[in-house]
């Protein structure tokens, strides 16, 4: 990260904090994860409902529409949320329903659908003994369920990385197999090493949720992000 995007950074996250704000909206999140190389969907922050249609055409079909804002920690649960958009048709009425739930919102995300059959998460936990923590695992819907998941206490080396990318029990899943393509584990390194530094850098930074990390072509890429902020100190 260049000294003027980590400058960038912190700014976003002190402005946030001192808004009160208890974590970052999904489009701040995203920034921040980006900023750590981990790679993102193609995506734009929209206000109105022909801007929706618009960004939707030039990312292209289909899309996702997303409610962006601090509060929404939570969105598919509070149903703002609108996948497999196939025409500005749907994006407009997906928009209307977003907007007009009562919720206050920053903007409408609009990004591109990304779909895969392997599904992966990178998290980081900031330890009141060890510091901050990073995790890779497997992801989506068995995060929880199966819980397979490895820690490294950061700052990480490149080295650190491959061996917790190797250490969880589904990592077959990131080999060839069925058709699909093996996954492109420097990437996954360069993810893990990044918000291993995110954690280092800035203490504004409780926790960092990304999940799922889809796999696309051999490519992981992040569909959904959560920066939690650190509370306040009296």
């Amino acid at each position: 990260m260049t000294g003027k995007k980590e400058k960038e950074i912190k700014g976003l996250l002190i402005k946030a904090l001192e808004k009160g704000q208890l974590a970052l909206s999904e489009y701040e999140s995203r920034k921040v994860i980006a900023s750590a190389g981990v790679p993102i969907t193609r995506e734009a922050l929209v206000q109105s409902r022909d801007e929706a249609m618009e960004q939707a055409d030039t990312i292209g079909f289909p899309v996702v529409l997303k409610g962006s804002s601090p509060e929404l920690t939570h969105k598919t649960e509070m149903g703002m949320v609108r996948v497999n958009l196939k025409n500005t048709e749907d994006v407009g009425e997906a928009f209307d329903e977003l907007t007009g739930k009562g919720i206050k919102l920053e903007g409408v995300l609009v990004q591109e659908m990304v779909k895969g059959h392997r599904e992966f998460v990178i998290g980081l936990t900031r330890d009141p003994h060890f510091g901050p923590c990073v995790m890779f695992g497997l992801g989506g819907i068995f995060t929880e369920a199966m819980k397979d998941v490895s820690f490294r206490v950061a700052p990480l080396t490149e080295e650190d990385a491959r061996e917790m990318i190797g250490e969880i029990r589904a990592a077959k899943l990131l080999d060839a197999f069925r058709g699909e393509k093996a996954v492109d584990r420097e990437i996954l390194v360069r993810a893990l090493v990044g918000i291993g530094n995110l954690g280092m850098k800035h203490e504004e930074i409780a926790e960092i949720d990304i999940n799922p990390l889809i796999i696309r072509d051999g490519k992981p890429v992040a569909v959904d992000a959560l920066v939690i902020l650190t509370a306040p100190r009296a």
